[in-house]
């Protein structure tokens, strides 16, 4: 490719994935009721999780203006996310969606390949967008696991958030990629990460709070 159309394709893709943080953002400075949906595992599902910080974060900045429907679910994945897509998410007309289940694809004992995977989240963002081109679909991938977890229950997790990886990139949608910041702590080693996530898995009060809620309002670009 020519090096002047290879700048211009990579600014092409730039914008595009830039299109969820400026359209939700100008939306709620405009004045307009925005409503999210969190879709996911047990890594979104607590009600006392990153959600409701998130929905009360936004709120200070634009109040009145945003609802956060959290329908995620403990123990769950992308099968189930498909098959519960109308009931959970487009019943609540949103208009963006974070969803992450690649941590529970990647568990050995609901088989599910990384084609699957694929497939499911695929399938998921057409729904939506056929059903609102205007609701913005943002993917996540959420903290890595660790001990049991990991060796014995997810050993290829990191062929999934792969796989998440590329569905974001081919499809020009923002995507949260939360090992950003896991890997230096986790690097620092296992006792430094196990203070955040006490059970090797599932981040601790603190961690959504001063971790995991701020980085995606920084990716949201809501500062």
């Amino acid at each position: 490719m020519h090096f002047k159309y290879l700048i211009v394709f990579i600014a092409l893709c730039l914008t595009n994935s830039l299109l969820a943080q400026t359209r939700f953002l100008n939306n709620l400075k405009s004045g307009k009721h925005q409503t999210i949906v969190v879709y996911g595992t047990s890594l979104s599902a607590s009600p006392e999780g990153w959600p409701s910080m998130l929905e009360k974060e936004i709120d200070n900045r634009y109040p009145s203006l945003i609802k956060v429907e959290n329908m995620a679910k403990g123990a769950m994945w992308s099968t189930w996310g498909v098959q519960n897509l109308d009931e959970r998410v487009l019943s609540k007309n949103p208009d963006l969606v974070l969803i992450e289940f690649a941590i529970n694809d990647a568990y050995l004992p609901y088989k599910t390949s990384p084609k699957a995977c694929r497939i499911n989240l695929e399938y998921m963002i057409d729904r939506i967008q056929d059903q609102n081109p205007k609701c913005d679909v943002v993917i996540q991938i959420m903290n890595m696991p660790t001990g049991i977890h990991f060796h014995e229950h997810r050993p290829d997790f990191e062929t999934y958030n792969t796989v998440y990886r590329q569905v974001a990139k081919k499809r020009k949608l923002l995507l949260i990629d939360h090992t950003t910041y896991w890997k230096p702590i986790l690097e620092k080693g296992l006792p430094e990460y196990l203070k955040l996530v006490p059970d090797g898995i599932h981040p601790a009060e603190t961690a959504w709070r001063t971790l995991v809620t701020p980085y995606i309002l920084k990716s949201l670009k809501i500062e």
